[in-house]
């Protein structure tokens, strides 16, 4: 699991819908790819996937407090698509908390 402190208190709605704007795009224009990735809402956590290539949750990410608590899943650790993925969502963490950025607390 990775936590990140986000220093900008955000709620589950508002980081889903700027997942949900931003990682295609985002993906698209660094991958040159025509993957989508589902990103979906699941109660107090988002959960992104692609079952057309990969067989599980590729991430889950909730928020407790001002921590974001994301969980990779092992199988896929090194694949380019979703190395790629986490590099681009942990820049919209950091767009998303706003001037103060983010920190990562635990990462294992």
């Amino acid at each position: 699991m990775k936590i990140i402190t986000l220093h900008k208190p955000v709620n589950i709605d508002s980081l889903y819908n700027h997942l949900q704007q931003n990682v295609n795009p985002l993906f698209k224009k660094q991958k040159q790819s025509d993957i989508k990735f589902k990103i979906e809402k699941k109660g107090d956590t988002i959960e992104i996937s692609e079952p057309a290539i990969y067989d599980d949750v590729l991430f889950s990410i909730a928020i407790k407090d001002r921590e974001l608590h994301i969980t990779r899943n092992e199988h896929y650790v090194d694949d380019v698509n979703s190395l790629t993925l986490e590099s681009i969502m942990n820049s919209l963490f950091e767009n998303i908390s706003g001037n103060k950025g983010t920190d990562l607390v635990l990462e294992g």
